[in-house]
């Protein structure tokens, strides 16, 4: 008897939960500073990078100031096509939790502060666009450019609120604090980017080790 999930709404991160991307964003912020002729910052630590808006990144992690990192966006934009999408890779797993989501009864989407044009581009790369009710990123504004912002605005292009029985699925403490304000289940997964400490730190409660035990937990199989 096929078993549906526990979740009405399921939505993922991208980056280092589903796509292993941290050698292609690398390199493509690398590039990136390059062509401006900017120095490039110590980037081994993938947690410092991977999670918030880019432009956070340039700025914040980078030092450019906010006119040369709308510049950077654009400059990455366009290379990241050539230089890192080719180097993504979906985590063992992934694929068949998908597959088995795409059959139940939930709705699924992708819930990334990766920007909408990237997160499509990368989805259809991986050829997992067909597993997803809506593929949700960034718009650059400040009403879709944090996960707290692009929470509701997922759960809402699903068709749901809030209210129902939502969960977010990540690997930094950008998702865990993004779930915590939307007021929303979060599950923490330890193969990506974040840390333990600093999920925890945003609220974090429940942690998986691999994709199997996410695939267990969310069709109550534990």
């Amino acid at each position: 008897m096929k078993m549906n999930c526990v979740y009405d709404y399921v939505l993922f991160d991208l980056d280092g939960t589903l796509s292993a991307s941290a050698p292609g964003i690398k390199r493509c912020i690398e590039l990136t500073l390059s062509e401006m002729g900017k120095t490039c910052p110590d980037l081994s630590d993938f947690s410092r990078y991977i999670g918030p808006p880019l432009v956070d990144t340039f700025q914040n992690l980078c030092g450019l100031s906010e006119e040369e990192s709308k510049e950077a966006l654009s400059i990455y934009l366009r290379i990241y096509d050539t230089e890192g999408e080719p180097l993504n890779t979906l985590f063992e797993g992934s694929e068949e939790l998908l597959c088995r989501l795409y059959e139940s009864d939930a709705k699924v989407a992708i819930c990334s502060s990766k920007h909408q044009q990237s997160v499509e581009k990368v989805c259809r790369f991986l050829d997992i666009t067909k597993y997803f009710d809506a593929l949700c990123g960034s718009d650059g504004t400040p009403e879709r450019k944090e996960k707290e912002d692009i929470i509701p605005f997922a759960t809402k292009t699903l068709g749901g609120t809030l209210k129902d029985k939502v969960v977010m699925i990540g690997d930094t403490k950008f998702d865990a604090k993004g779930a915590r304000l939307a007021g929303v289940d979060f599950v923490a997964v330890n193969y990506g980017y974040g840390t333990v400490e600093t999920m925890k730190a945003e609220g974090a409660t429940t942690f998986v080790n691999s994709v199997k035990e996410l695939e267990k937990l969310l069709f109550g199989e534990e």
